[in-house]
């Protein structure tokens, strides 16, 4: 069977140093720092009181007041990256078949602010189950996909990821897979997170996964430094249109990348810590690396999972040599957690976007906030420290791996015609 190839004609974004994609590709190219202390509830009582969170969203911008009050903002974050990303691609200004259009979405937690919401509200209550009859629909993860599909009648494929972190990197996987088989020939992916609420960021801290940096939040996310101590919280959704190339050249679209491999493993190992030797982080980039029929030289630039804590970025470097060789040394690594936070489930999708800025633009966008060198780690790898730079792309791989084990690479590369 002759594999169709696979393209990205669209792309929108909502994050912490941008709320378009624009606005979040020159947040990258100048290391701009997302972390702000938290608004969205009292901090009080909390250890950690700051995040990255999306800046000046406001729900009634984008939808009605009744429409609004039915979405979590998980899925407000995954509606307004996934309009852009369909304009963008100019898809809706033209003819298509609505049956062959899909839409696949990645989240890890999906709707916990609704969820911790109604919870304490009925414990508020005498007993009385006054249950909102939105609550279940605006708390599963499969809604936001399912909302981007009623808005624009894309009748194709139409689900949700979940696996913690790596859920939007499964989506986009998955997305890539349908069209390139011929069960589609467009579909929105990516991933959305709202995971600024008292049960994320309290649950998270008392794991002693997040950085307790108070004091220099603006600093507090530095993969790869020495005295790095955990993730910083994030939100916001990214969204890409892949689409079928001859599709794609028949209308006439606009193309950013290709999208030519993914891989996806378990470490098998723990809940929650990675393999010390980074076992399962190796095998997917090798995985991808198959699966789009490259050779570790092929690869220009590593967006990395990244997360800035002392376990899993030590891990990620051993599998990069491993899988790597000599050839590590020629590549740009960089985390753009340092500057986005941690989006949880919708890591994948917004680091692939800072992939195909690289490969688009020529840029590597760097990892901000190093201040001290880790002799656990080679001083000869390039991990882009604190400014961009620029390099020719070829292609650039993006890393995601979650809780429960779950790992998956994705692979941009230059769309040559």
């Amino acid at each position: 069977m002759q594999l169709r190839r696979v393209v990205v004609t669209g792309m929108g974004a909502l994050t912490p140093i941008g709320n378009d994609v624009q606005s979040f590709f020159n947040g990258l190219r100048s290391g701009t720092s997302g972390a702000g202390l938290i608004t969205h509830f009292d901090t009080e009582k909390f250890k950690v009181k700051f995040a990255c969170e999306v800046k000046n969203f406001a729900a009634e911008n984008f939808f009605d007041r009744k429409e609004a009050r039915k979405m979590d903002p998980f899925t407000q974050f995954a509606m307004v990256a996934a309009d852009e990303a369909i304009h963008h691609s100019g898809l809706l200004q033209q003819s298509y078949n609505p049956d062959r259009v899909g839409v696949i979405w990645g989240a890890g937690i999906g709707g916990l602010t609704t969820f911790f919401a109604e919870i304490v509200d009925y414990a508020k209550g005498d007993g009385t189950p006054r249950f909102s009859p939105f609550f279940i629909p605006k708390m599963i993860v499969d809604i936001a996909p399912g909302y981007i599909s009623i808005k624009h009648g894309f009748r194709g494929p139409n689900f949700s990821t979940v696996s913690a972190c790596a859920s939007s990197t499964h989506a986009m996987i998955d997305a890539f897979n349908y069209i390139r088989l011929g069960k589609a020939d467009v579909i929105v992916t990516g991933g959305s997170e709202a995971s600024v609420n008292e049960p994320s960021v309290g649950g998270f801290s008392n794991m002693k996964a997040l950085s307790e940096r108070n004091d220099d939040f603006l600093t507090a996310s530095r993969p790869f430094d020495k005295d790095r101590d955990g993730f910083v919280m994030g939100e916001g959704a990214a969204a890409m249109i892949l689409e079928d190339y001859e599709h794609a050249k028949a209308r006439g679209a606009k193309i950013y990348a290709e999208i030519v491999g993914g891989g996806m493993t378990a470490d098998a190992y723990h809940l929650t810590a990675p393999h010390p030797e980074g076992l399962g982080a190796r095998n997917v980039m090798k995985a991808a690396l198959e699966d789009a029929e490259m050779t570790p030289s092929d690869i220009d630039y590593i967006n990395v999972h990244g997360t800035s804590t002392p376990l899993g970025d030590i891990a990620e470097s051993k599998a990069i040599l491993s899988v790597f060789g000599e050839n590590a040394y020629n590549l740009n690594i960089s985390s753009t957690k340092s500057m986005t936070g941690h989006l949880l489930g919708g890591a994948g999708a917004i680091e692939s976007l800072a992939c195909i800025l690289a490969v688009s633009e020529d840029i590597i966008p760097p990892t901000i906030n190093h201040f001290t060198d880790d002799p656990e780690f080679d001083p000869n790898l390039n991990f882009t420290f604190n400014v961009a730079q620029k390099r020719t792309v070829r292609a650039a791989l993006s890393n995601t791996f979650g809780f429960g084990g779950h790992n998956a690479s994705v692979i941009f590369k230059k769309f040559e015609g």
